[in-house]
């Protein structure tokens, strides 16, 4: 099934409602997720509504949050989500990022006690559609060993960078710290294929092709993946007073607590430094320049980074988002959920 962008906002953004959250809400929901499925990064997209919805529905996520803002220095601040939509608390911490860096040149805005948020491609390019560079991290559940260990600590902790370029073409990047994704795990078993034995371990530890047998995932990178996720945890957990590495709370454990998550933006504006002319001169350079690179064998050219995900967008305006019929068929039927995510194991089979 394939839907333009605004049919398929209005849908995620009625069943959200529908659920529980207010209409600006829900709207804002639909917004991060839109963003996602139009990237193609479907894993981040309408899929993830239904979780949501549940989540919503049983009080996991407040629907009525009192968000507060505090500066506590010139650049530097807190967002306090109450638990709300993390969507939305990213959202409105990342406008205030920007208000902050623009004044002062940088701005780093911690957002405390939230839900899950989404792609944060999305709220790092918040800040280069306003000439800025935009850095987020976001912590998340044990899913993956420490190198050299056999059982979880830390989760995916993603890293996303967006910097501004000319006539609208950003470098932009958003990455997990794990070798592979945990859809791509979830498509192997779809499809009873086996999996590279880089990509996660056992019970006890050790690689597995089977991905029915996968009880956690591996850093990027070995050590320097173990380390830029210790970064994450520490950026957006221990930095900001709440539970970190192993303690973490579940994605699923128990839909009916708040997960009290953390989310660092920093925000630099170019001006303060090269100029913001040079800088998006530069970068538009850059971008050039990686275009015009030699491919290598078995490759077609180089590309910048975002640049794929951005011509995806493109193609899906002109010719709708393809959203997979199981997923239509609930965003438009009348059921809030169907109870299906509540204590179930991240690595349920």
């Amino acid at each position: 099934m394939r839907l333009s962008k605004e049919q398929l906002h209005e849908l995620i953004s009625k069943k959200i409602h529908n659920a529980g959250l207010t209409e600006d809400h829900a709207a804002g929901v639909a917004d991060v997720l839109v963003h996602a499925d139009a990237r193609g990064v479907h894993s981040h997209g309408a899929m993830r509504v239904e979780y949501y919805a549940e989540r919503i529905a049983k009080g996991g996520i407040n629907n009525n949050p009192e968000f507060s803002f505090e500066k506590t220095g010139p650049c530097s601040a807190i967002f306090d989500g109450d638990n709300g939509s993390g969507h939305v608390a990213a959202k409105l911490a990342m406008d205030e990022a920007i208000n902050m860096a623009k004044e002062n040149g940088i701005a780093v805005v911690g957002v405390r006690r939230i839900s899950h948020s989404g792609a944060l491609s999305y709220f790092v390019q918040q800040a280069s559609d306003a000439d800025l560079i935009g850095i987020s991290v976001c912590q998340s559940d044990p899913m993956v060993v420490p190198f050299g260990g056999a059982e979880p600590y830390y989760g995916t902790n993603p890293i996303a960078f967006s910097a501004p370029g000319k006539d609208g073409k950003h470098i932009t990047f958003d990455m997990a710290t794990t070798i592979q994704a945990w859809g791509k795990i979830l498509h192997a078993r779809s499809k009873n294929e086996p999996i590279p034995d880089s990509w996660a371990v056992d019970s006890s530890g050790e690689p597995t092709t089977d991905p029915f047998k996968v009880n956690a995932l591996l850093p990027i990178a070995g050590p320097k993946g173990y380390g830029l996720m210790m970064m994450v945890d520490v950026l957006s957990g221990i930095l900001l007073g709440l539970p970190f590495g192993n303690k973490v709370s579940s994605m699923y454990h128990d839909l009916t607590e708040g997960r009290n998550l953390g989310q660092l933006h920093i925000v630099i504006n170019p001006e303060y430094f090269a100029g913001l002319s040079s800088f998006k001169e530069a970068i538009a350079q850059t971008i050039q320049e990686l275009n015009n690179i030699k491919p290598a064998t078995g490759y077609n050219q180089v590309y910048y980074p975002g640049q794929r995900s951005a011509e995806r967008e493109e193609t899906y305006e002109k010719d709708g988002i393809e959203i997979v019929d199981d997923i239509y068929e609930y965003l438009i039927s009348d059921v809030i959920h169907n109870n299906a995510y509540d204590n179930k194991s991240p690595f349920a089979k």
